[in-house]
Parts: C-alpha cells; structure tokens; sequence
C-alpha cells in the first residue's frame, strides 16, 4: 500500500489544473479518483485506495435510509480523473468551487490519499487541530 505524506505548494493553472507531487504520480498513472472531502477539501485516491474507502461507504445496506445517503455522500461527489503528461489532473469547476480553489493550492498527503486545499483554509483547519485560532481570523492592531 502507498502512503502519502507530506505538504507541497502548488499553483493550480486557469484552466483548473493541478500538479501531483512527482515522487506520487507513478500511484496514479493506473487509475486516480477525485472525491469532495467533508472538509471542504478534495481528496484525491488511487485505485486501491478509492477500493477501500468505497467499501465503507458502501457497509451499510441500501436498504436503509442511512445506507443509502452514505453511498449518495460519497459517490455523486467522486470522479475518475487522469495525470496529463505533465504529470498534472484537471479539477472540474464544480470542485474547485467547492473546495475554493482558485491560484495557490495546497497538496497534503494524508496516509491512503492526497488532499487538496485552499491554503487559507488549510492554514485554519490545521490550527484548529492544534487549539490555536484560525490565521484567517487574526486581526492585526493598528497604532494605538
């Protein structure tokens, strides 16, 4: 199994792509899925990796109203996405906009999958784990 570590600035182009860290894009050359995190982040997954997420949201029945919602959650906000030959995946307007990517982005790995984040909020939901105020709510004092 792969492991994704590590964090990597990027510049997302006008067209909505995004480089995938060089020492990772070999794990997604087969196959590559592009998930909306409940973080409002993207996550990114490999084949084997989505296998196994998939497989969680799928361990409720469908019959069951939560089975089912679980399976809505996950799948209508998963796409397979491929690298282009710069090694880069083209992210959809839809989630970009969601996550509120637009210029810089952050590339987080997260164990079995990459994340992609607006650094603003990355930068908040890191200090929030820390028990630290958020940067973007910070205010700098003006003269006294």
């Amino acid at each position: 199994m792969q492991v994704f570590a590590g964090r990597f600035e990027y510049a997302m182009d006008e067209r909505g792509r995004v480089p995938v860290p060089p020492r990772y894009r070999n794990a997604f050359t087969e196959e590559a899925w592009l998930n909306e995190g409940p973080d409002s982040c993207l996550r990114l997954f490999t084949g084997e990796s989505f296998q196994r997420e998939a497989q969680l949201y799928t361990s409720k029945p469908s019959t069951e109203e939560e089975g089912r919602e679980d399976r809505r959650d996950f799948f209508a906000n998963c796409m397979s996405v491929e690298l282009d030959r710069q090694g880069r995946i083209l992210i959809p307007s839809p989630m970009r906009s969601y996550a509120g990517l637009e210029g810089a982005v952050i590339v987080a790995g997260t164990g079995e999958w990459l994340e992609i984040w607006n650094p603003r909020r990355f930068a908040d939901a890191m200090a929030k784990r820390r028990g630290q105020p958020a940067p973007s709510s910070r205010r700098k004092r003006g003269p006294s």
